[in-house]
């Protein structure tokens, strides 16, 4: 009884540091390097959700905003992408390091990532990808209002996908320019195309779609090593209920260089896979 459950913890333990491996990888080996929160240059961070407002549990009677707390979901890396066209459904990819590091680890884990693929048009295209994870293989909880935009209609959900940014160092013109749009509906600003797949959601973000976002894109990119950029995610509360607002994810951009953006050929012939991320892979163990 007692190397039963000595076996059992072995093998619970040995679980969780594979599940947490795959995070380790997914965060320190992106495009994008994570950097230090204040100090950082040319990578990403996990800024804090205090550092963002929303809306608060008076908001409907009040107006009033309150700080977000804790994040939802966990960061899992950020990857700072260069392509031929237009770089679409990133996780069905097989080539995605981020489903495949996940597979490795442990392919039945109830991980669940949300991803926010943010396409930024040019003679190149340019994407920020930015990845989020449930916490420590957790299910997203069927209760919650993240859960109702995940598996809801893609009008449900243009209706909801909020960011909330704030140019944390930059040029006083950009930071003027950006300043009504520090909380944004994107599904209703640009066009958003969203991917379902067994165990993550994708929101493609094309920019290009909205002329005022191209414009202020392409104040930031004239000075994008000089500007450091907070983006928050989350489901937008619009009942008394789905208050105070919480951030499924959110990320800073620091001080990002043009050049150090990787390749990706999105012509070439790289099969794509719905299911890149099976749901349960013991049998093809035994196979």
């Amino acid at each position: 009884m007692h190397h039963q459950q000595q076996r059992s913890s072995t093998v619970s333990s040995a679980s969780t540091s594979a599940m947490e491996d795959w995070r380790e990888e997914a965060i320190n080996r992106g495009s994008l390097k994570r950097v230090d929160l204040h100090t950082g240059s040319n990578g990403w961070a996990a800024p804090p959700g205090e550092l963002f407002s929303v809306r608060g549990p008076n908001y409907l009677n009040k107006k009033g905003k309150s700080q977000a707390g804790e994040w939802l979901l966990d960061p899992a890396g950020v990857d700072w992408i260069r392509s031929n066209d237009k770089l679409e459904h990133a996780l069905a990819r097989r080539d995605n390091r981020i489903m495949n590091a996940l597979r490795r680890s442990k392919k039945s884990s109830k991980t669940f990532l949300v991803a926010v693929n943010l396409q930024i048009p040019g003679r190149e295209h340019h994407s920020v990808v930015s990845y989020f994870s449930s916490k420590a293989g957790e299910p997203i909880n069927s209760n919650s209002l993240l859960y109702k935009f995940i598996n809801g209609s893609d009008a449900y959900r243009d209706s909801r996908f909020k960011l909330v940014n704030k140019i944390v160092k930059g040029p006083r013109i950009l930071k003027t320019a950006v300043g009504s749009y520090s909380a944004c509906l994107l599904g209703k600003a640009v066009n958003c195309s969203y991917y379902r797949g067994p165990n993550y959601l994708e929101i493609d973000v094309d920019i290009g779609s909205s002329a005022v976002a191209t414009t202020i894109l392409r104040l930031a990119l004239g000075c994008v090593k000089a500007v450091t950029v907070d983006m928050g995610f989350l489901v937008e509360g619009q009942t008394e209920e789905e208050l105070p607002e919480k951030l499924f994810g959110a990320v800073r951009i620091c001080h990002m260089e043009m050049s150090s953006a990787t390749f990706v050929d999105v012509t070439a012939a790289t099969p794509i896979s719905n299911k890149v991320f099976p749901v349960d892979s013991d049998d093809d163990d035994e196979h």
